[in-house]
């Protein structure tokens, strides 16, 4: 890459001269971010003044320009799609393009195995592996003539357009059961939901989550992953399926909550289960008392407690049964519960229909990153 444009960076700014609004200042997780259709968590600017003082000397970011980031997150590119914007030094590295390549074409090339491999082949050595000006000068890439460019470019701008269609489908489709968990559930000073049913007008009636299920994480065994057994039976962790393996520690239909190592408080790991399952012990196991409460229905509504005031420790946070236990829990009869659940399902069913077609889609682009690049 160095031979054809000029792989660079930018003059340090400093974190004093950091503020809440102003021109774009992107730091390597920003660039992770917005690479998978994320909002950029607590955005940083820096002014227009600072960013004239500095581009005077590192030069602007130009449309069709490519960041690609050097540290965290080795090697996700940026296509440069809108300016002004600056950048944190030593977080990225700058490939000047000036239009030698199509825009699309070079971020794409980034995306192929070959230069990932690359990529992370030269960036392993050291305790803190970094994608630098250097190797990024010494980034190997092969190209042909700007027409045929245009066209892979184009084929590849199509697929990206679907995907991002089909995400959105299914962005919509979560935000429409999570506004619907919101209102077909009553919170913790109502006896009846915002959203109700015909033919259902009785009180919400609140349980201790002990009154209405049995815990049977004695069950539980975990194996570490070079002794198990491949088969055809899922292994769970904390956060879903973790293998698949020959054997089960538990079958029927559970609940399944972690226990300790869940990957997000705010959306707490929950999963209900109807097969066999060989469960380790980072995940609680929850069988509901079924003359009471439907398995399928205490799983939804295990979705809408905050589990931040539950946990204990800091860092790998930790949510003991005894704990669990005192949870308090309004459930509304039988015939309700099944008449919430077979609506929330009906989503569910969607949503995995929808995440099925945007896998389609995303291991097609893969085929073409591989068929159209050398």
């Amino acid at each position: 890459m160095g031979k054809i444009m000029n792989v660079t960076s930018v003059k340090r700014i400093h974190q004093s001269d950091w503020q809440k609004v102003g021109i774009p200042f992107y730091r390597a997780r920003d660039v992770v971010a917005i690479s998978k259709g994320q909002k950029i968590s607590e955005p940083i600017y820096i002014s227009e003044n600072k960013y004239k003082e500095f581009s005077e000397i590192s030069g602007k970011v130009k449309i069709n320009d490519l960041l690609v980031t050097g540290v965290g997150t080795i090697g996700v590119p940026l296509l440069v799609q809108k300016t002004p914007l600056y950048f944190k030094d030593g977080n990225i590295i700058w490939f000047q393009n000036n239009n030698q390549f199509n825009g699309i074409f070079l971020y794409n090339a980034f995306l192929t195995r070959s230069i990932q491999n690359f990529i992370k082949t030269t960036t392993g050595v050291g305790t803190v592996p970094t994608y630098t000006i250097i190797t990024g000068k010494e980034t190997p890439i092969s190209f042909p003539k700007p027409k045929e460019q245009d066209r892979i470019a184009t084929l590849l701008k199509t697929a990206e357009n679907l995907i991002t269609l089909q995400q959105r489908k299914l962005e919509q489709l979560k935000q429409l059961k999570k506004a619907m968990l919101q209102q077909l559930f009553v919170n913790k000073n109502n006896k009846q939901p915002i959203l109700k049913f015909k033919n259902f007008r009785n009180n919400w009636r609140e349980y201790k989550l002990s009154e209405i299920v049995n815990l049977e994480d004695n069950k539980r065994k975990p194996v570490k992953a070079t002794e198990r057994i491949r088969g055809k039976i899922p292994y769970y962790g904390a956060n879903g399926i973790q293998d698949y393996v020959k054997g089960y520690t538990h079958i029927g239909k559970h609940v399944l909550i972690a226990e300790d190592g869940a990957n997000s408080v705010d959306d707490y790991p929950i999963y209900f289960i109807y097969s066999p399952s060989w469960i380790n012990n980072h995940t609680h196991v929850l069988t509901a008392k079924e003359e009471i409460l439907s398995s399928e229905f205490l799983a939804y509504a295990l979705k809408k407690i905050n589990y931040a005031k539950y946990l204990v420790g800091s860092g790998r946070y930790k949510l003991n049964a005894e704990i669990l236990k005192l949870i308090p829990l309004k459930i509304p009869t039988m015939n309700e519960q099944k008449y919430i659940e077979s609506n929330l399902s009906k989503i569910d069913k969607l949503i995995i229909l929808q995440q099925n077609k945007l896998t389609q889609l995303t291991t097609l682009k893969r085929y073409l990153l591989q068929k159209l690049f050398i």
